[in-house]
């Protein structure tokens, strides 16, 4: 139910009509912060605000508005606190070579993080407008996004990502409406200065996009040298977070095969991040069984694979509901929810979602 301004809301109208906007909400936070944990908490915390200063909403913008009005000033306090979420790619030049170990990671640098696609598409939407959602969370855009200033970030996110008018962001965020424009040219030359030329790039469409998650997979769990190089772009980029290291051109390439290992060593299962086709990747271990290792993120167009980004922290695993074991019996599960969620416009929301409840339950 969509709450139009001019109307007031009661704690029952509340609850039935601003659960819709959560998925919406949590990739706006998410775009803000670079990370899932943070947008998670921050739109709870914005549920429980708007609850509580329900009685001071007067109508005079749509709920949704308000929302994002409580949503966009909490990350703008937060990131007051925290500094920017980069990949490896935002901390300084490729490797040279790819023959010696991957540099050790750095506890101290808060990554950016992936995030399923479960958590942030809206259940009932139109396909141009999951468009729109599904490019401005690409994974290379939101490292983009962590450069900006906070608040030139959150103008730039409520003006061209989500189309709020001048007035309405102004009003959002206490600014003018002449410094909302200026803020949005400077965010504009800012993102356009650190947004590499690369990423301009010519997608497939979903079948040729599943088909080369499919391949990758494969030349993974055989093994397969050959078949990776041909799925590889000859300039492709390749990024091994939480190390520091990354790679581009031959040298990611050569990595990407050193990572094969012996047949079987890996198993995979088809995901989704970002927007993107992802694998869920789990490592063979001693005693023969398969432990979650970590989440890739491919870059997939016209061309072949252009982008690796390898998150190789099985913690990452429970925000797409995935077990710490590999089970043969799961294999094909995710990708068969996923067809049938996308048939319907719907995602699964994964276990331990919290939902918009009163604080008396």
């Amino acid at each position: 139910m969509s709450q139009q301004a001019g109307a007031t809301l009661d704690r029952g109208d509340f609850i039935r009509s601003a659960e819709p906007y959560r998925r919406e909400l949590t990739a706006h936070c998410y775009r803000m912060l670079g990370s899932v944990d943070d947008a998670e908490d921050l739109v709870q915390d914005t549920y429980l605000r708007a609850w509580r200063s329900l009685d001071r909403f007067e109508g005079r913008s749509s709920l949704r508005t308000w929302l994002y009005q409580i949503a966009s000033n909490a990350c703008l306090t937060a990131l007051e606190r925290r500094s920017r979420r980069p990949l490896p790619s935002g901390l300084g030049s490729p490797a040279e070579y790819a023959s010696a170990p991957p540099a050790t990671g750095d506890s101290d640098v808060p990554w950016l993080q992936p995030i399923p696609d479960s958590l942030v598409w809206p259940e009932q939407e139109d396909p141009a407008a999951i468009a729109v959602s599904r490019e401005s969370l690409r994974l290379a855009l939101v490292a983009s996004f962590q450069f900006l200033p906070p608040r030139q970030r959150a103008v730039l996110l409520l003006r061209d990502v989500l189309a709020f008018p001048a007035s309405e962001v102004a009003s959002m965020l206490g600014m003018s409406t002449p410094a909302i424009k200026s803020a949005l040219q400077r965010a504009r030359a800012r993102l356009e200065e650190v947004t590499p030329a690369a990423d301009a790039i010519s997608e497939p469409e979903e079948p040729q996009a599943r088909a080369v998650l499919d391949a990758y997979i494969r030349a993974f769990e055989t093994s397969d040298a050959v078949a990776l190089k041909q799925l590889l772009r000859r300039d492709a980029t390749l990024e091994l977070r939480p190390s520091a290291a990354w790679f581009t051109g031959a040298h990611a390439i050569a990595e990407a095969v050193r990572g094969l290992g012996s047949p079987g060593d890996w198993r995979m299962l088809a995901v989704a991040a970002n927007g993107q086709p992802a694998a869920a990747a789990y490592h063979r271990q001693p005693d023969g069984s398969y432990r979650a290792y970590g989440i890739v993120v491919l870059t997939a167009t016209v061309t072949g694979i252009a982008r690796l980004v390898v998150f190789a922290d099985p913690g990452v695993f429970r925000w797409f509901d995935l077990p710490q074991t590999y089970s043969f019996a799961q294999r094909d599960q995710p990708a068969r929810e996923h067809d049938a969620h996308a048939s319907e416009g719907t995602q699964t929301r994964p276990a331990g979602h919290a939902s918009v409840e009163s604080p008396d339950g």
